[in-house]
């Protein structure tokens, strides 16, 4: 095992930046679609996984490497995160999740920065690709959420504007406002389909509710386009509401929190809603949260409820691991937690090449030291789009520098 664990540091070393062929030998492979997991190689070309299972051919110009049977998973994918947004919750300067003109319109995409601290410390830690999210606002609809990779280049790869974000429950105000505002919104991009946005910017409502020409398009995009809303609700009745108008505008629903979905099990199940859920959260924070419970991801999974994963520490996404772990602790199925983190969240926001090690998928893999649900397993290797990834990140250099037992102060330890 050490000469293993040798091998794979003395390969980040001299981390590819040139295409080649990768074999990945003797992994016990998650796939990420709801299987179990078996021994397989994985067979990696360029960006691209093009073989898995067992005997695979390669040529003389494959590099092999050793897996020895530690556990493969595909690269995580955060449903919700605010990496490369936000750098210091407190400090205004540094946050550009949130305006002060845009509502559902408000699109993150090009404050992304790849080199926030926050992203090598989540990579480092299985975190491949997130969806980056506007903060939230007193209004119903807090903007648009964009996919990206977290490879740390300049060039920013990612899908942008993928769904849209907002709440129905206990907020600012009434929650009959709030609803009644949300079917408001969803009338006007209702209307994008057949009429000029200038001519809606005219209405009254469009003018009380200080709507500007991109909330209209974007509004459009989820009434007409299919885009993804994602609304965070938690009282049962708001959850029904919410099911309600996604049948009534014909939505792609996702609800986030769902604390009491087991009084709803049923329409939910109906309905084909997909749910991100914090399975860490058993303490109600409002009076919307009284039905929390552990045993949350272990209902949703048996009612046959596509599951994600969400976590209430900021910058840490990748404790998504620890929460799906919990559920599993509680009885929810082992590869369903897996699944969540990885295939249900690229199938939910159409990110069809990534979620899954299978044959086709672009090549986000890591390869861990103990189990990926065990927060104190970690990653051996990441790739991203077949390229080892550096696992180095500000926590890691502060850690060496300050345990460097060179006989030098502590200023002059590198």
């Amino acid at each position: 095992m050490k000469k293993l664990f040798t091998t794979l540091s003395l390969l980040f070393l001299v981390a590819p930046v040139i295409s080649e062929t990768v074999l990945l030998k003797g992994g016990l492979v998650h796939s990420g679609n709801g299987g179990a997991a078996i021994i397989q190689d994985i067979l990696i070309s360029e960006n691209t996984i093009v073989g898995v299972g067992n005997n695979l051919i390669i040529d003389g110009n494959t590099r092999v490497i050793e897996v020895s049977g530690l556990p493969v998973t595909p690269g995580l994918i955060s449903p919700m995160s605010n990496l490369g947004i936000v750098e210091i919750n407190s400090l205004d300067v540094t946050r550009d999740d949130e305006s002060e003109l845009l509502s559902a319109g408000f699109s993150i995409f090009n404050a992304f920065n790849p080199h926030s601290t926050g992203i090598p410390w989540n990579r480092s830690n299985g975190v491949t690709s997130a969806i980056s999210t506007p903060s939230e606002t007193s209004f119903p609809i807090f903007g648009l959420g964009s996919h990206f990779i977290l490879d740390g280049s300049l060039e920013i790869k990612g899908s942008k504007d993928i769904a849209m974000f907002g709440r129905l429950g206990a907020s600012y105000g009434s929650r009959a406002e709030t609803l009644s505002l949300l079917e408001s919104l969803l009338d006007i991009g209702k209307m994008a389909n057949s009429m000029p946005v200038e001519e809606i910017l005219e209405l009254n409502i469009a003018d009380q509710l200080e709507l500007q020409a991109q909330d209209i398009i974007a509004l459009g995009k989820v009434v007409n386009e299919d885009m993804p809303l994602v609304i965070e609700t938690n009282r049962a009745v708001d959850i029904l509401q919410a099911l309600a108008m996604k049948q009534k505008y014909d939505l792609n629903l996702v609800l986030e929190s769902v604390e009491e979905a087991p009084m709803v099990l049923d329409q939910i199940k109906a309905s084909n809603t997909p749910v991100i859920i914090d399975p860490m959260d058993n303490i109600p924070n409002s009076f919307d949260e009284l039905g929390s419970s552990l045993d949350l991801g272990k209902i949703l999974d048996q009612a046959g409820i596509p599951i994600m994963f969400s976590t209430q520490r900021s910058h840490n996404y990748h404790l998504m691991r620890q929460g799906s772990g919990n559920a599993v602790a509680h009885g929810m199925s082992y590869e369903t937690a897996i699944k969540g983190m990885t295939q249900t969240v690229a199938q939910t926001f159409n990110l069809d090449n990534r979620g899954s090690i299978e044959p086709g998928k672009l090549a986000d893999i890591i390869v861990w030291d103990g189990d990926p649900l065990e927060p104190a397993s970690f990653p051996k290797i990441v790739m991203i789009e077949g390229q080892l990834q550096d696992l180095s990140s500000r926590s890691s250099k502060l850690t060496e520098r300050y345990t460097n037992t060179e006989n030098k102060p502590s200023s002059y330890k590198h």
